[in-house]
């Protein structure tokens, strides 16, 4: 097993990335940056490939939730049907599996968390699936409680599919008696989302009611180089695209980009 280093993670081969992605003694903030770096290096392979400058591997590292090389058959079978949901580009952050306890009329429940989305598949007994899920930017609010046989996640989303926060809480959806250590890390990146999307409502929010004033800036400030890419003139999508860059290489912040792109599309 590879020592941990977030400093030499863009240094480290696919094969020592993918050890520890499955290390389930690493810290959940650990892990989060090695999925990161996953992702990064999965999103420069797309865009080599889409260039036409390089062909996509071969045999690229899959994406493995921590602990699935541990599962049954029957478990691993409910995680390629999840898995079979995915968007291209998406990616499993965490699962949790109901224990046999809670699912005596049905077949256990799985849920987890990805790069975009919260997502509960629900297996019939006589066979087949019904998944339900929540996109992070509708995400309200996300609970967990942990009792002696299991831990209950329950999540609410907003009745707005807006990126604002006018809408008011919509559906509330609750799973009973998953397996405690799971439940806690998709419960951590639940909660991590819900913060970061709740700041990228609050600057919506900001521009909305500066565009309703008269073009009164109540956001929040930009500087340095996002303050200068939102001066500059010319192509707007060029200039979007820039940001994107930036926020991919870390250079400003999601709650800099979401006012760089309102603040664009404002001078359209």
């Amino acid at each position: 097993m590879p020592e941990f280093d977030r400093r030499t993670l863009g240094s480290i081969s696919d094969e020592e990335l993918l050890a520890l992605e499955l290390d389930e003694d690493l810290p959940i903030d650990d892990w989060m940056a090695v999925e990161k770096e996953r992702s990064r290096r999965e999103e420069r392979r797309r865009r080599s490939a889409a260039r036409g400058n390089a062909t996509p591997v071969d045999n690229p590292v899959v994406s493995r939730p921590r602990g699935e090389v541990h599962e049954d058959d029957r478990i691993r079978e409910a995680l390629d049907q999840l898995r079979a949901l995915l968007v291209p580009g998406e990616t499993i952050g965490a699962y949790a599996v109901q224990r046999r306890l809670f699912a005596l009329t049905h077949r256990r429940v799985l849920v987890c968390a990805t790069s975009g989305r919260f997502i509960s598949l629900s297996r019939g007994v006589f066979g087949g699936y019904v998944p339900y899920d929540v996109r992070w930017q509708d995400l309200d609010d996300a609970s967990i409680s942990a009792g002696i046989f299991g831990a209950s996640l329950t999540l609410t989303s907003l009745a707005s599919d807006d990126l604002a926060s006018s809408g008011n809480a919509g559906r509330t959806v609750r799973i009973e008696g998953l397996r405690k250590e799971q439940a806690q890390q998709v419960y951590t990146l639940c909660q991590a989302q819900e913060q970061a999307w709740r700041e990228k409502r609050r600057v919506r929010d900001l521009d909305e009611l500066r565009a309703q004033s008269g073009g009164v800036n109540l956001g929040g400030a930009l500087s340095g180089a996002a303050a200068n890419l939102v001066a500059a003139g010319g192509d707007p999508t060029e200039r979007l695209r820039q940001a994107k860059q930036m926020l991919d290489d870390g250079l400003i912040t999601d709650a800099e980009y979401e006012t760089i792109k309102a603040r664009v599309v404002d001078g359209l």
